[in-house]
């Protein structure tokens, strides 16, 4: 994936989120379309573990020289924070400011900064990940998740109030 595809993807999340939300009640954005499915709310609070732990690691990668990183599963890291009982609107403000603090660092980069890179230890053998791995891993992982908050907001959107 190109650079700029992975910049255009990361910059349009939020307003693809914002759309997909738009006139939705807080009780709504908890609501699951179906009992095996997640929220609004929870498929955000997934979002933000990820851009959590794949965009820090991103962004340790560039503040520090060659940092050695422990792999972090963003579901078990998820349980750490208290995102699933934050109100939505709350969360993605926070999610947006996140989004842009990580879009100023990597808009600026040069092509040696995409390139910077890490030793990542604790998944079996020891791995090299650089910036663009991880810049793209968040752009890539989000788009399905994109799509599953609009089918979910349109599901709840047309349900009976509870």
């Amino acid at each position: 994936m190109r650079i700029e595809d992975i910049l255009a993807l990361l910059t349009g999340a939020p307003d693809r989120i914002a759309a997909a939300v738009e006139g939705l009640s807080p009780t709504q954005l908890q609501e699951r379309a179906s009992h095996d499915e997640w929220s609004v709310n929870e498929i955000l609070a997934h979002l933000r573990a990820c851009a959590d732990v794949r965009g820090g690691a991103a962004l340790t990668i560039l503040a520090e020289d060659h940092p050695t990183l422990r792999a972090t599963d963003p579901r078990t890291y998820m349980e750490t924070t208290d995102y699933l009982l934050l109100d939505f609107r709350q969360s993605f403000a926070a999610f947006g400011r996140q989004r842009e603090e990580l879009l100023k660092v990597l808009g600026a980069l040069s092509r040696n900064g995409w390139e910077r890179s890490a030793t990542v230890v604790g998944a079996g053998e020891p791995l090299e990940r650089n910036v663009l791995f991880y810049a793209q891993w968040v752009a890539e992982h989000e788009r399905p998740h994109l799509k599953q908050i609009q089918r979910t907001a349109a599901a709840v959107r047309t349900s009976p109030p509870h």
